[in-house]
């Protein structure tokens, strides 16, 4: 996993006032209902964040990272994976993710997704984007090649190799935030997709963060301040230009 119960998202280079967030239940189109935690901008920029957790699922790091979106004035939810196998609710630490993610499909990924996407537009009808960690952010860019009218699809610390069989069909704008100093995959990874991805013509960006750890994107990593800071604005340069 990314995060742990310590782990904090940091703040927005400006930061709103939010209306409200909650914990709620949605359900997607296949009739999983799953936990999500929304996050609704008193001031709203007219544009919406699905968030799709590591692979624990929905635990406090992304309850707070919806509250951040909201912060700078998106409608934001998080939502969890585990609501076919375990049922409704949020994930701790003694939850046992590396049995209920062997479960977990792609279809489910973004039915869940498609779900969360459909609720924000309810709410808010402008642009949806997705943003990912990890499992999360493989998944984001997976959904490039899906058909849930994404306006973007932005990912922290993915693996390219799990995009091998989506590769040929993506087709929306990416953002891609990696960790120069990832354990879990080699940086020369990355450098081979970036270069296939511009061969074939993908609208995307790739940023390093030269010496960054996986998981960077947290508060209490006080050296990382500035790489925190720039994927924010990273994240809202993408999102505006693409609005």
């Amino acid at each position: 996993m990314c995060h742990d119960d310590d782990s904090r998202p940091p703040s927005p280079p400006v930061v709103g006032e939010v209306a409200s967030h909650n914990l709620i239940t949605l359900t997607a189109a296949d009739g999983n209902s799953f936990a999500a935690y929304v996050a609704v901008p008193a001031t709203p920029n007219g544009k919406n964040v699905v968030i799709l957790p590591d692979v624990r699922g929905l635990y406090p790091y992304y309850e707070q990272l919806a509250v951040r979106f909201a912060e700078a004035g998106f409608h934001a939810v998080a939502f969890d994976y585990f609501g076919r196998d375990v049922g409704v609710g949020q994930r701790d630490d003694d939850f046992d993710w590396q049995t209920e993610l062997a479960k977990l499909t792609p279809e489910y990924v973004a039915a869940d997704a498609g779900a969360s996407a459909e609720y924000l537009r309810a709410m808010n009808p402008g642009p949806v984007f997705t943003v990912g960690f990890c499992f999360g952010g493989s998944n984001s860019w997976r959904l490039s090649a899906s058909d849930l009218g994404l306006a973007g699809c932005i990912g922290f610390y993915g693996q390219p190799k799990l995009l091998a069989d989506f590769e040929a069909r993506l087709q929306v704008p990416m953002l891609m935030l990696v960790a120069g100093d990832d354990f879990a995959t080699p940086s020369e990874e990355f450098v081979a997709l970036d270069a296939r991805l511009t061969a074939s013509g993908v609208d995307h960006e790739m940023v390093v963060f030269e010496g960054a750890p996986h998981s960077f994107f947290d508060r209490s990593f006080g050296e990382w301040a500035q790489a925190c800071t720039d994927s924010w604005n990273l994240i809202l340069a993408f999102t505006d230009r693409l609005s």
